[in-house]
């Protein structure tokens, strides 16, 4: 077998197991010795991609295009066209994206019959309806892409039509549909019917649209099948940052802030290795878990980087300036971008919106959001909506001054948030649901919910809400000096000889939020010993 011939078998072998990075080297051999015919051309542009050589890519499918032409190919060489169009204009190349689009739709236009591809070009041209606002024209030209999926069995064609038609459902207030259309265009990927490049599209678009919709157990699932898709295929770059960058938002919520930290670096190193969507994910959720910890500064940063993508670094940087005191800032700045005819998205910036009002005194704006909350959580019953808004209500009526009426939609807040493992989010429910008890004279009730709040965001690290709380308990008869009531209690048992593990069980806590109480005790009373500690415990009366 010749040199070439061989190259060539093992570039297809390699490609049809996913073996990317093999798939490239064995092409490019082939390519050298002999040249490679159109459709290997492709084939080889698509590893190049996957692979993160977007250059090459791009270089190769440029050549896989005119190789097309040269052989009469004309819906091969669109196809090509149309595929480099979508990629460049996905690195904001608009100029030469836009060309390569029309120069494929010129292409069909010298065809006697219709093809597949047809359909293919239909989705740019959708996609371009959907951003501009137009979102009954952009679901009429998904439908349209559809139906010549399905008349030509273009299963590339029928995923992406689909993808799009659930993303405008959702977008036009159909969530339970648009779902819907987004889960059965997942089993088209998931068994394998979808070429590599369409699968990722499909995987990354409606996880990110379960997350803007607040379907957690969705976006889980999925999200677990895209890192099950990626671990099969480690070889590749694209679409892998997006998937750490996914990954990192869900560790986020349950509160494994180091694990999203690890995952955002991964994707910001797979965004400059050649996914470059995973960009603003990378730098946005690195944000998050700074702002969340009070690292404001290092937040800002990585909102900064978030925004270089194109994208709005939304709600997190609103959320800063009201970390950092700019109130009328972060005000101005929600407020701007709510104000979007995405439905998805303004959904998203809701609980921000009301957070910020509620802090900047405008009690009626959050009162309107809280209350289109209520609306879209009585449409669609996700728990995480649904948590959203009862958290939401909950905050408004405590502002009006009706803390009793208060305390149920904040109880259900947080039976929500708990059944979700959402923790941080749960505690800042505790949080409202003390001063609720607060306000209604119910200080022991209050106490107790202001220390569960505190013990959580103890673990998790989240300095700035750490700091809400013991202000909220500093007038606490019981506090002994610096430490928190919390800390009192762990003081009292250390000193009485009870190990950590002793000390957690009679608590109800973890051995490792023992050791942080116990690390936050003598580094507020400037100890370095348990023998120590247990001095100052005797000196101060505090064994009683």
């Amino acid at each position: 077998m010749a040199p070439s011939q061989a190259s060539l078998d093992l570039g297809r072998s390699a490609y049809v197991d996913h073996r990317w990075g093999e798939a490239f080297e064995h092409f490019e051999n082939a390519h050298r010795e002999a040249g490679l015919p159109a459709a290997d051309l492709e084939r080889l542009a698509t590893a190049a991609m996957l692979t993160g050589r977007s250059e090459t890519g791009i270089d190769t499918l440029t050549r896989a295009h005119e190789e097309f032409l040269v052989i009469g190919d004309v819906p091969g060489a669109a196809r090509c066209a149309g595929w480099l169009g979508m990629f460049l204009l996905s690195r904001n190349e608009l100029a030469r994206g836009s060309g390569w689009l029309l120069r494929a739709r010129r292409l069909l236009k010298e065809l006697s019959e219709p093809c597949a591809v047809e359909g293919f070009l239909l989705i740019p041209a959708a996609l371009d309806r959907l951003y501009g606002g137009d979102l009954e024209g952009a679901a009429g030209i998904f439908d349209r892409a559809w139906e010549i999926g399905t008349a030509f069995h273009d299963k590339d064609v029928l995923a992406l039509a689909q993808l799009g038609q659930g993303q405008t459902r959702i977008m036009l207030g159909s969530t339970a549909e648009g779902l819907a259309l987004l889960d059965e265009a997942m089993v088209a990927v998931t068994s394998g019917e979808v070429s590599p490049i369409p699968s990722g599209i499909v995987y990354c678009a409606t996880i990110g649209t379960c997350q803007q919709v607040f379907e957690l157990h969705r976006a889980l699932e999925w999200t677990a099948a895209l890192d099950h898709w990626c671990a099969g295929r480690p070889d590749m770059v694209l679409f892998s940052g997006q998937c750490q960058s996914h990954r990192a938002e869900l560790f986020i919520l349950h509160g494994q802030w180091p694990e999203a930290l690890a995952a955002a670096d991964v994707a910001q190193d797979r965004s400059a290795r050649g996914d470059p969507q995973a960009l603003w994910g990378g730098f946005y959720r690195q944000g998050e878990v700074q702002r969340l910890r009070g690292e404001l500064d290092a937040a800002e940063a990585s909102y900064q980087e978030a925004g270089s993508s194109g994208y709005e670094p939304q709600p997190g940087l609103a959320l800063l300036r009201l970390a950092r005191g700019e109130t009328s800032m972060a005000q101005s700045q929600i407020r701007r971008s709510v104000d979007t005819p995405d439905l998805a998205t303004r959904r998203q910036l809701l609980p921000a919106l009301v957070e910020i009002e509620l802090a900047a005194g405008d009690t009626a704006a959050a009162r309107a959001g809280a209350d289109e909350l209520k609306t879209l959580a009585a449409g669609f019953p996700a728990p995480m909506l649904q948590a959203y808004a009862a958290q939401a209500e909950g905050a408004v009526l405590l502002e009006e001054g009706e803390p009793g009426a208060a305390l149920k939609p904040l109880r259900r807040a947080w039976t929500l948030w708990r059944g979700l493992d959402v923790p941080f989010e749960a505690a800042r429910c505790r949080v409202l649901v003390g001063r609720a008890c607060l306000a209604l004279g119910d200080r022991d009730s209050a106490l107790m919910d202001f220390e569960a709040a505190r013990s959580e965001f103890f673990d998790l690290g989240a300095e700035p809400a750490l700091l809400v709380v013991d202000s909220l308990i500093g007038g606490d008869p019981a506090q002994a000096g610096p430490l928190t009531r919390r800390e009192t209690e762990v003081l009292r048992l250390v000193a009485a000889g009870k190990t950590n593990r002793a000390v957690a069980v009679e608590l109800y806590l973890s051995e490792k939020t023992v050791a942080r109480h116990l690390s936050n005790i003598f580094l507020k009373l400037g100890l370095s010993s348990r023998v120590a500690a247990t001095r100052y415990a005797y000196e101060h009366g505090l064994t009683s």
